[in-house]
């Protein structure tokens, strides 16, 4: 046990340095900094995603996990572009790139869709490390390497390419689940270094991103990942602005999580409000700080930019 924070000096400098460099960014562009509550009434209903409950009085509320809600609802109040940095929180991160506390760059644009922000988050990225490299590529042209396209190959296609390359004693019926595995166990290890998008995601995977159908007809999601030397880093989607398709989607994921013995959380019901009132057509992206401060501090883990991480509480 020691009383010492988990990050050096010359990190907090570094964060301290990256702060401004991300308020002038955004100053320059006229974007807004917003403050936006890190206790709310709803919490996430993404399967994969768990928040931490508080109570005060007899209210149990929730950490939030990402600022987005209330955003939106900045967005249908005509804040116009606005961003925030600060606090969030999901229950049980803990990993060498992971603290259940961590800081998020959060952005909304109206009027971009998901390419015109991946160009803006590149931007950023080359400002605060010039000379970054940059690339894009699909979620289709990822997977060409595997012999599939993952929009269309079937379950026991998935199964089949995935067991060649994993160990795993899995079985399941879940696309999605052999789609992550191959992404994380393969293809995100081959990553070439510097800044790399990968755009137009499975629609079974569009979270709050619209649908909407690629060259070639296929409807996929409008989301893209950010992935900086090789880790992730952002997530961005061009809007979902239709309430009773955000209304349906958080009833799939509550039902998934039911079923997956999950705990079942509200859902944001004046998120719903927003949406039905207007929301603009925008883009909107959340980049973890902390995971761009280990790239700029070549730090091994997130502890050692965090002044105090989850182990030095």
């Amino acid at each position: 046990m020691t009383w010492r924070p988990s990050a050096s000096l010359d990190s907090l400098r570094a964060r301290a340095q990256l702060y401004q460099q991300v308020r002038a960014f955004f100053a320059q562009r006229r974007v807004l900094e917003i403050e936006a509550p890190v206790v709310g009434a709803a919490a996430v209903t993404d399967p994969y995603i768990d928040s931490i409950s508080v109570v005060s009085g007899s209210r149990t509320c929730y950490l939030q996990t990402s600022p987005e809600f209330a955003m939106k609802r900045l967005l249908a109040a005509g804040s116009g572009a606005i961003y925030s940095l600060g606090k969030v929180f999901r229950n049980g991160e803990k990993g060498r790139r992971h603290n259940p506390e961590f800081t998020l760059l959060e952005w909304y644009r109206p009027g971009f869709d998901d390419h015109q922000l991946m160009a803006e988050v590149a931007q950023l990225l080359e400002h605060v490390l010039p000379g970054l490299p940059v690339q894009k590529i699909s979620y289709r042209d990822w997977f060409k390497s595997l012999h599939l396209d993952p929009h269309t190959a079937s379950v026991p296609e998935l199964e089949v390419v995935a067991r060649q390359w994993i160990e795993t004693g899995i079985e399941s019926d879940d696309r999605n689940l052999w789609l992550d595995l191959l992404v994380t166990h393969v293809l995100e290890p081959k990553l070439d270094s510097g800044l790399v998008f990968v755009y137009d995601y499975p629609a079974g995977q569009a979270a709050l991103a619209r649908i909407t159908p690629d060259a070639s007809g296929q409807p996929v999601a409008r989301r893209f990942e950010a992935f900086l030397n090789g880790m992730e880093l952002a997530n961005g989607y061009w809007e979902l602005t239709d309430a009773s398709e955000q209304a349906e989607r958080f009833e799939a994921d509550l039902a998934r999580r039911s079923l997956e013995n999950l705990p079942v959380y509200p859902s944001d019901q004046k998120l719903l409000q927003a949406l039905e009132y207007g929301l603009p057509d925008s883009a909107g992206v959340a980049l973890g700080v902390d995971r761009l401060l280990m790239c700029i501090t070549g730090a091994g883990t997130i502890g050692e930019v965090i002044a105090f991480d989850f182990e030095a509480l």
